[in-house]
Order: structure tokens, then sequence, then C-alpha cells
């Protein structure tokens, strides 16, 4: 079975830092806070149909619990959870509205399931990604929509390999993988599309680690 997506339009969120237009002049940007709900609902509005969404943004402070700030927790759990919530409320409701099927992947997280040091908040949010995650995908099922998440290690994006090319921070971390290297960019990619995809039909609420075997051991 081939991978098709001819005629389905597709939401990325988080891709703002990325050079996309220069490299494939069809994909329209729409610059805006998710953080904030209205505003988000009114680019969301010129997006129009959607059939595929990628929740992608994110937001990481890491630190002790014990400098943990309430801005802090307000900034993380705006945009890992808040924002997911209300943007897939958005394109379920489109795709409802259209009575036709859809495909949502969410960018969780080995932390959603794991306990990393300095990484209490954050690991919150992701579980809590996870948890909605299931919960739509049990509530919109039966109308044809799949809900799933995939759950990277570290990945080596820039900054993935500026916040760990120490070995000093990346071997403690890097012991733990069976695989023993970190991720790369393509590699969480492939999973997505295959959760986009009709390869995956049968697959819902479920967490796809692209880990190297982190989170098995």
């Amino acid at each position: 079975m081939e991978i098709n997506f001819t005629g389905k339009r597709a939401v990325v969120t988080g891709a703002s830092q990325v050079s996309l237009k220069q490299e494939v002049p069809s994909i329209e940007i729409y610059p805006v806070d998710l953080s904030k709900w209205s505003d988000t609902e009114n680019a969301l509005k010129q997006v129009g149909d959607v059939d595929l969404l990628i929740n992608n943004a994110g937001l990481a402070v890491l630190g002790p619990l014990t400098e943990v700030s309430e801005n802090d927790v307000d900034r993380i759990f705006s945009i890992n959870v808040k924002a997911v919530i209300n943007i897939t409320k958005y394109v379920v409701k489109n795709l409802l509205s259209r009575n036709v099927p859809g495909s949502i992947v969410n960018i969780s997280s080995q932390a959603s399931v794991t306990g990393l040091i300095d990484h209490t908040v954050y690991c919150a949010s992701k579980g809590a990604v996870d948890a909605f995650t299931r919960a739509t995908a049990a509530e919109y099922g039966p109308h044809g929509i799949r809900i799933n998440n995939v759950n990277p290690t570290v990945i080596m994006t820039d900054m993935g390999r500026l916040g760990w090319s120490d070995p000093q921070v990346a071997n403690p971390m890097l012991a733990k993988i069976p695989l023993r290297r970190f991720g790369e960019v393509d590699e969480v990619v492939n999973s997505v599309i295959f959760l986009l995809s009709d390869l995956s039909s049968m697959t819902t609420g479920s967490n796809v680690y692209v880990d190297g075997g982190f989170v098995s051991v």
C-alpha cells in the first residue's frame, strides 16, 4: 500500500523556526501565539478544512522542582497541553461537520512515561498529552478519527545537538538507550507519516516510541 495524501490538507504546529516556505513554496504559514486560545481559533479559521493534524509545538523549561515558578508552569502547559486541546478540538469539529475521517498525531515524549531529572513540569505536561490522546481516541474513533502519539527520545535537531553535544551530559542518557544513540529528525517524521496514513488504519490511542528502546528497559 502506497502512502498518498493527495487532496488532504495538513496542519503542523510549531514549525516557525524552519525555512519551510523556501523549501516548499506551496506551504502556507500562519504565525500565531498558540498560548492564546481565541487567536489560535482565528488562525485556524483562515486555514479552512483540515484532514490531518500534527501537534508539534512544544516547550521545555528545565531545572529542579524547587526552582520552578508559576510562570514556568503556565508557559509549559499553555503550549504543551492547552494548545493541543484547543487545536485538536477545532480539527475534530471540522472533521465531524464534514462527516469525514481524519488522523491526528501529537508529538509527546519519552518523558510522558518515565521520570527525567530536572524535567518535572515537562514530564507532567507530556503525561497530560498522552492521557488526552487516549481519551479523544476513544471518543472519536467511532467517527473514523484516529489520534495517536509519537514519543521521541532526544532528537538531533539543531537545538538537540547544541544541548546534548557535551559527552558529560549525553553519555548518561545514551547509556540508558539500548541502541546507544540519539534519534534523527527523519526517524520521527517517518513515524508521523505512518500514523497519518492509511498504513496505520487500525491504530488509534497509541504511543509510538522513537526512543531506541529507552522506555523498554
